[in-house]
């Protein structure tokens, strides 16, 4: 009997220790092209008991706001790129925000507006114009409403700007992108908000698997790489992108600006030509990523300065073109069965949020304090 409760209590801890996967700070991408998905009011269910604390959408859709409504999540909520040229104008801005945000704060703890996404690195020239003065005006509506000092905005990057990736310390933006970035810097600096980026390792190997190291985009044991201007080790591809994304920004004349990771991730399936999407790789992406997330890992240039990611993404999405990768980036199938197992250990625990997160906390004791009492019966 002593060998089954022991069994069991293990299983109870473990259990405990996914409850509380993302109390390590990891956020998700909560994307929802596809026409099999679980309910708003289940998904958020699902994100409290995992202790998911941290939620980007891609729109402001009521029912996603009012599913959030009462659980202490913060939730960052998308503007489409379809907007940026009607956001210009003040009073339109003013009005998506009065219909879209300012209901719901009450009781929704909407913090951030992503103003587009991905715009910039394409050949909409157009579009990138319309960019900046969106934000602009967006943000001059929320100062109008009184809401700045709690809704931040900012815009989401692919790493298609960058024309220099490597060395980290070389880090370059595209010459045709300076015109827009560096603005959109002084504006980040100005209003204290933060430069999204984008970043997939995935695609570096799927397009020269040959030559780049499954197991440096993986977070696996590997020879690494060094700078050759700082000395500086990289044992990770994420790392030395989000470095060479700081070394863009200092060149540009900020070192005042804090980079964000709005996305990454690992498809679990792709077509024939896509190398790496397995399942295998996915789960080993991102358990290794949640498990340095968790040791507050700061990367080589700025190892003091734990790194902000979202995973991409919380569901498959059967509605997604492209290839078949592109719709299998998620930690669960639209049922809320997981892809993969995420494994990280029970010593999270101790690092949950237990505000938002105490009802499975007291389950947890009373299940405990249940097999203690069966144990103790039995045992007479």
């Amino acid at each position: 009997m002593a060998a089954i409760f022991n069994k069991l209590l293990l299983l109870l801890i473990l259990s405990a220790s996914f409850v509380g996967i993302f109390g390590i700070g990891v956020g998700v991408n909560y994307g929802r092209i596809a026409n099999n998905l679980l309910p708003p009011s289940q998904v958020s269910n699902l994100l409290k008991s995992l202790n998911i604390n941290r939620v980007k959408v891609y729109d402001a859709d009521p029912k996603v706001l009012q599913a959030f409504a009462g659980t202490d999540i913060e939730i960052i909520i998308g503007l489409g790129n379809e907007y940026l040229q009607r956001m210009r104008d003040p009073q339109q801005a003013q009005a998506w925000i009065q219909q879209n945000v300012q209901p719901y704060l009450s009781e929704t703890k909407i913090t951030c507006i992503n103003v587009g996404n991905e715009v910039l690195g394409g050949t909409d020239t157009q579009l990138a114009a319309y960019l900046l003065p969106a934000m602009k005006t967006m943000y001059g509506a929320l100062v109008t409403l009184g809401l700045s000092k709690q809704v931040y905005i900012t815009t989401a990057h692919s790493l298609q700007i960058l024309g220099t990736s490597f060395p980290p310390s070389q880090g370059a933006f595209k010459e045709d992108m300076v015109q827009y970035i560096k603005p959109i810097l002084d504006f980040h600096a100005q209003v204290d908000s933060p430069f999204f980026i984008n970043a997939y390792p995935y695609f570096a190997y799927k397009s020269d698997p040959n030559n780049v190291k499954l197991e440096y985009v993986l977070f696996e044991p590997n020879e690494g790489s060094v700078d050759p201007n700082t000395n500086l080790k990289y044992d990770n591809m994420l790392y030395a992108q989000i470095d060479a994304v700081y070394s863009a920004i200092k060149a540009l004349g900020h070192t005042d600006v804090e980079v964000k990771i709005s996305e990454t991730g690992w498809p679990s399936k792709g077509d024939e030509n896509e190398a790496g999407a397995t399942v295998q790789n996915a789960g080993i992406y991102n358990r290794n990523l949640m498990q340095r997330m968790q040791q507050g890992q700061g990367t080589p240039a700025r190892p003091s300065q734990p790194i902000d990611i979202y995973i991409f993404a919380l569901f498959n999405e059967n509605e997604k073109n492209g290839p078949t990768s592109e719709r299998n980036f998620g930690l669960y199938y639209p049922d809320g069965t997981l892809v993969y197992n995420l494994g990280v250990k029970s010593y999270v625990l101790p690092r949950i949020d237990y505000s938002s997160s105490y009802k499975n906390v007291f389950s947890f004791f009373n299940i405990l304090i249940l097999l203690l009492g069966t144990y103790s019966l039995l045992k007479r």
